[in-house]
């Protein structure tokens, strides 16, 4: 694995802590980590700037959401400071396909000198009726 894949995969693990994090302190602490303080995240149905107002994102989903873990689905794709991955909500009790990954998507990021994410371009692939 060279360095420059390193850097997303690095990336995008502190993303998905950011996204699993189990309570709001540990949600605050993530998106610092993983964001630039003017970081944007930014899909269908959010649009979000700067790390309390991303915080709040993943909260109010998670809070949509209990019970449900993200997680990476294939491998990252990166060049220059452009990466792009695909994830899925899962159950982490299990269930069938369908109950289990009601939310699927990709999203393409972008990182600063340091490896922290600017920019989210999030895809929705899968959303729930009711979303």
């Amino acid at each position: 694995m060279s360095a420059q894949t390193d850097r997303y995969t690095i990336a995008v693990t502190r993303y998905f802590e950011a996204w699993n994090a189990p309570d709001a302190p540990a949600r605050a602490k993530a998106v610092t980590d993983a964001w630039t303080p003017d970081g944007t995240y930014t899909d269908p149905l959010a649009d979000a700037g700067g790390h309390e107002a991303i915080t709040a994102v993943i909260s109010a989903v998670r809070e949509q959401f209990p019970g449900f873990a993200f997680r990476l689905t294939g491998s990252v794709d990166g060049h220059h400071d452009t990466a792009r991955f695909s994830w899925e909500l899962v159950s982490e009790a299990g269930g069938t396909a369908g109950d289990s990954t009601p939310v699927a998507g990709s999203d393409v990021i972008t990182l600063d000198g340091e490896g922290r994410i600017r920019t989210v371009l999030g895809f929705l692939d899968r959303v729930p009726a009711a979303a």
